[in-house]
C-alpha cells in the first residue's frame, strides 16, 4: 500500500528511490512489525486479561506449568497484526505471491482462533472437534496448493511445481498435479509442528524467528538473478516479494518474544502457532525450498516426530519412549530448568538454520 503510494514519486524525488529496493522494504517491514508488536503488546495483554482470555493448563502436564494458568493467551492476534500490516504497507500488492502468503497465514490463523475461542471462551477443553481441526487445515492447504499449481500453468516463469533437492543441483523432479497433494502434506505438517513446539515460554516464537530470518535470506536469493544462478537455485523473479513478508515475520517474532520470553506475559495460542506454521510452509513453497524446510525448522520437526514416535510406541508396545511428549516436556521431567531448555533449543534451531544455508553450495 505505502509502496504503491510512493511509487509515482520515484522519478521526482531521488530520496524515494530506495523504496524500489527489496532490501530497503524488507528492513522497513521488519522494523514496522517490531514497532507494532512492542507498542500494541501492553494493550493486547491488558485487553485479553480483562476479557479473561486465560491459558488453560492440563492437569496431566508438568506440574510446574500450573502456575501459568490464567496467563493471557490468543496473543497470536498480535503476531498476525505485526506480519500482515507491514506486508500490506511495504510489499508489491500486485504480486500474487504476497496474497497467497496473506491468505494462508490468515486462514490457518482463523482455524487456530476458532480452536482457542472454543477452549478459552466457551470452556470446551479440547477446542475444535477431533475431525474438524485437521479437516479445515487440509482444506486451506488444498487452496494454497491449487493456487500454486494453477499459477504454474498460467505463469510458468513465476511459479513452479518442481522440487529442488538439496545436495543435487541437477535433480529437480516436476510433480505436476501431484504437487497439490505434496503441498497439503507439507502445510498441515508445518502448522501442527509449530503448534506442538509451543509449550514453553518463548520456545516456538524464538525458533520461528530463526526460521523466518533464514527464509528471508533464501527468498532474496531466489528472486535475485545473479545470486540464484550462482547458487544453482531456481530463479523466480517475482518471488523476491516473499522477502518482505518473511522480514515482517522476523520483526513480529522479535516483538512478540519481548512479551513471551520467560516468564511469559502472554501466550500465542493456536491462533499464533498454526498461522506461523502455515506461513513458514507457504514461504518454503513459493521460493521452492520445500525440501529444505525440515532443516530450517529442525526443532519443529523433532518436536513433531517425538509425538508421533511416542504415540506409535505406546499403541504398539504399551511403552513410552519419552517421559512425556513433545520432547521439551521430556527434558523438563528429567530435571532441566525451563530457561535451559529454551536456550538450548534455540541453539539447536540456529545450528539447523546454518546447516540449511550451507546446503546452498553443497550441491
Amino acid at each position: 500500500m505505502l509502496y504503491h503510494l510512493l511509487y509515482p514519486f520515484h522519478t521526482q524525488l531521488s530520496v524515494l528511490n530506495v523504496t524500489r529496493y527489496i532490501t530497503f522494504r524488507t528492513a522497513a517491514a521488519s522494523l514496522s512489525a517490531l514497532a507494532i508488536s512492542l507498542l500494541l503488546g501492553p494493550w493486547m495483554i491488558e485487553r485479553l486479561r480483562r476479557l479473561q482470555v486465560g491459558q488453560f493448563i492440563r492437569e496431566e502436564g508438568p506440574q510446574a506449568h500450573q502456575s501459568k494458568a490464567g496467563t493471557p493467551t490468543m496473543g497470536g492476534l498480535l503476531i498476525l497484526t505485526g506480519i500482515i500490516v507491514p506486508t500490506l504497507l511495504w510489499a508489491d500488492l500486485t504480486n500474487r505471491n504476497v496474497w497467497i502468503l496473506i491468505f494462508s497465514t490468515l486462514a490457518f490463523g482463523a482455524i487456530g482462533f476458532a480452536d482457542d475461542y472454543l477452549k478459552v471462551v466457551k470452556k470446551r477443553n479440547l477446542g475444535l472437534r477431533a475431525r474438524d481441526k485437521p479437516l479445515t487445515q487440509v482444506l486451506v492447504a488444498l487452496v494454497v496448493g491449487a493456487a500454486v499449481y494453477w499459477s504454474s500453468l498460467a505463469q510458468p516463469s513465476q511459479f513452479s511445481t518442481r522440487l529442488i533437492v538439496p545436495f543435487f543441483k541437477t535433480v529437480m523432479p516436476d510433480l505436476g498435479i501431484f504437487y497439490v497433494l505434496f503441498a497439503v502434506v507439507l502445510l498441515v505438517f508445518a502448522s501442527n509442528a509449530v503448534n506442538l513446539t509451543d509449550g514453553l515460554d518463548g520456545l516456538a516464537i524464538g525458533c520461528t524467528l530463526i526460521a523466518a530470518a533464514t527464509f528471508t535470506g533464501l527468498a532474496y536469493l531466489t528472486g535475485h538473478r545473479v545470486f540464484s544462478e550462482y547458487l544453482d537455485l531456481l530463479y523466480l523473479p517475482r518471488a523476491g516479494e516473499v522477502t518482505i513478508f518473511c522480514g515482517a515475520m522476523v520483526g513480529a517474532s522479535m516483538g512478540f518474544l519481548w512479551w513471551n520470553c520467560y516468564p511469559a506475559q502472554i501466550f500465542m495460542g493456536d491462533v499464533g502457532s498454526l498461522s506461523l506454521g502455515g506461513a513458514l510452509g507457504t514461504a518454503a513453497i513459493l521460493i521452492k525450498q520445500e525440501l529444505l524446510l525440515p532443516a530450517v525448522g529442525g526443532v519443529f520437526v523433532i518436536e513433531a516426530l517425538s509425538v508421533i514416535l511416542q504415540v506409535a510406541s505406546f499403541k504398539l508396545t504399551r511403552k513410552r519412549i519419552f517421559r512425556m511428549a513433545p520432547l521439551h516436556h521430556h527434558f523438563e521431567l528429567i530435571g532441566w530448568k525451563e530457561p535451559q531448555i529454551i536456550i538450548r533449543f534455540f541453539i539447536v534451531a540456529f545450528i539447523f538454520a546454518l546447516f540449511a544455508v550451507t546446503t546452498l553450495k553443497l550441491r
